[in-house]
This record gives structure tokens, C-alpha cells and sequence, in this order.
């Protein structure tokens, strides 16, 4: 699996006209699933969202996570991270899963993260989607599992 972490000021998802999630305080997180990811990988990146430190404590140090400050996680599916533009100029692909791989593992992914008692807003699934948000920092992470 593949995440690229925004942490944020404010971010929300629309889906046709309708915003369908968002949030204030926290991580806007855009995942990625390949071929071979499984349940224990969506576990892990769960894991890893939720213990990350970059937000900054009192002494503006990033090392608290996004528990530590109240905040939430909107999670929104984005195969496109799996896109390979290398060569020619129209991305490839091919490495990332199809559909009925690619979206349990994201509900899979929310379900772990709501456990620990964040709010966690997502896209929809296979949906043309607008993202806004507000990068704070701006502090941005690439995460593979």
C-alpha cells in the first residue's frame, strides 16, 4: 500500500456537488493499493497513521501524532498513485489493484483507524472527487507498507 500524508489546517472531499467528508485538525491521507497488498499491510499503514509524529509540540518539535492532538484522518482512495509515467507521456496503471482487490482493503484500512477513536471521513470509492485542503506546514509524507 501507498499513502501520501498531508497534514492539515482543514481538508474535505465533494462528490457531485455534495461534500461527503471532512475535517478540521489532521491528516488528509490519499492511498494507493496494489496487487499483493493484504489486510496486515492496510493494518500496518493504520498503525503508522496513527502513531506518526508531525505535529508539533510545545516546544514546535514534530512529535506528537495526530491522537495526541484531537485531530482526524480523512482517507480518500487514489489508485492514481500507482500510476508509472516513466516512459512516454500517459501514465500506466497496471500496478495498481483492480476494484474488488483495491476496495476492501480501504474500508479495511478506515475500519482499523475508527477503532482507535478518530473520526475518519472518506472519499467514495471509484468516485470523480474534488479535494480541498489546507497543507499546514506544508508537511507532506510518502509511506509504502
Amino acid at each position: 500500500m501507498r499513502a501520501l500524508v498531508q497534514r492539515v489546517s482543514r481538508a474535505s472531499v465533494e462528490v457531485d456537488g455534495d461534500i461527503v467528508g471532512q475535517i478540521g485538525l489532521g491528516l488528509c491521507v490519499l492511498v494507493g493499493v496494489t496487487h499483493d497488498d493484504s489486510q496486515e499491510q492496510a493494518e500496518k499503514l493504520a498503525d503508522k497513521l496513527y502513531k506518526l509524529r508531525i505535529f508539533a509540540d510545545s516546544d514546535d518539535k514534530m512529535n506528537l501524532s495526530v491522537g495526541d492532538v484531537g485531530g482526524d484522518i480523512l482517507v480518500i482512495s487514489q489508485f492514481t498513485l500507482y500510476g508509472n509515467a516513466r516512459k512516454g507521456n500517459r501514465a500506466s496503471y497496471v500496478q495498481a489493484a483492480r476494484p474488488e482487490v483495491a476496495e476492501p482493503l480501504i474500508k479495511h484500512l478506515v475500519e482499523d483507524l475508527r477503532t482507535r477513536g478518530l473520526s475518519i471521513p472518506t472519499g467514495v470509492f471509484g468516485a470523480d472527487m474534488d479535494v480541498e485542503l489546507v497543507n499546514q506546514g506544508p508537511v507532506t509524507l510518502s509511506i509504502e507498507i
